[in-house]
C-alpha cells in the first residue's frame, strides 16, 4: 500500500502543493497538520507567486476526514481537535497572500467540497462531482460550510448539506460556482491548471495579492468562527446516533 504524504515543489514561479491517502485521500489530523503547514510556507515563499493544490491517484479528489480517526472520538475535547483540522487549512488558504488555483480530478466529499471551495479558482474533470455527506451520520458540514457557501451560496449549500446521500454531478458544481472549468481527462486538467497558473505568474503580484484581500473580505472573524464551529461537530459526534452509526458503516 502506498504511503500517505504532503509534498511540495515548484515549477517556475508556481507552487504545487499535492496531498495523497491510500484510502480515497481521506485526511487524518497529522496530514492536515502537514497541509496546512504547506500552504502557509507557500505563501511566505518569495519563490512562488500562483499556488496550486492537487492530490495524488486518479478518481478521488479528497474523501474527507479519516474514518479511523472519527470512530476514535471519545470526548469533546478530541472531537472539537479533530475537526479543526480541515478549519486549520481553510484558514491558511483565506490567509495566504497568494492565489490559491484547485485542481480537482475526481470526486469530493466533506471536507474535500471545503478545500475545493476554499481555492480561489477552481477546476476540474467531468469525473468530479461533490457531495455533503456529513448529514447522513448525523454531524453537519459545520467547519466547511462558511468556505462552501461563499463560493456557491446559500441555497446550494443548503441542497447538498440537507441531501446528504446524494452526489451533485461535476457539471451542477460549474453552474453554482464551485468549478471554473471542466475537462474531459485528467491529463487536460493538468495542461489547463499549468497553462492558467503559468499566465498568471506574469500579473502584478500586488494587484493578486490585493485582490485575494478583496475576495476574502468579511471572513475576518473565521479564525474563531470555525473553531467554534468545530466544536458543534465534537459534540455532535459523541452522540448515539453518530456513535451507532458509525458503528454500522465500520462492520
Amino acid at each position: 500500500m502506498e504511503e500517505a504524504y504532503v509534498k511540495q515543489h515548484i515549477e517556475g514561479q508556481v507552487g504545487i502543493i499535492e496531498f495523497f491517502h491510500p484510502a480515497h485521500n481521506s485526511l487524518p489530523g497529522d496530514l492536515l497538520a502537514k497541509l496546512t503547514d504547506a500552504i502557509t510556507q507557500a505563501g511566505i515563499n518569495d519563490s512562488i507567486k500562483v499556488i496550486v493544490l492537487r492530490s495524488g491517484g486518479d478518481r478521488t479528489f479528497c474523501a474527507g476526514a479519516s474514518f479511523n480517526e472519527l470512530v476514535a472520538i471519545d470526548n469533546i475535547e478530541s472531537g472539537q481537535q479533530f475537526f479543526s483540522g480541515f478549519a486549520n487549512v481553510i484558514n491558511a488558504m483565506r490567509k495566504c497572500p497568494k492565489l490559491i488555483i484547485g485542481r480537482v480530478q475526481g470526486k469530493a466529499v466533506g471536507g474535500g467540497v471545503g478545500l475545493a471551495s476554499a481555492t480561489d479558482y477552481c477546476m476540474a474533470t467531468k469525473f468530479s462531482a461533490i457531495k455533503l455527506s456529513e448529514l447522513h451520520v448525523g454531524i453537519g458540514p459545520f467547519v466547511v460550510g462558511p468556505a462552501v457557501q461563499r463560493k456557491i451560496g446559500l441555497s446550494a449549500m443548503s441542497q447538498i448539506a440537507i441531501d446528504a446521500d446524494s452526489f451533485y454531478p461535476a457539471e451542477w458544481a460549474q453552474q453554482k460556482g464551485l468549478y471554473t472549468k471542466i475537462f474531459e481527462t485528467t491529463g487536460e486538467l493538468d495542461i489547463g491548471v499549468m497553462e492558467f497558473a503559468t499566465q498568471l505568474c506574469q500579473y502584478n503580484f500586488e494587484a493578486m495579492e490585493e485582490l485575494k484581500k478583496m475576495f476574502w473580505t468579511g471572513t475576518e472573524n473565521w479564525d474563531e468562527l470555525l473553531q467554534e464551529r468545530a466544536g458543534i461537530s465534537g459534540r455532535l459526534v459523541l452522540s448515539d446516533f453518530t456513535k451507532e452509526t458509525l458503528k454500522r458503516f465500520k462492520s
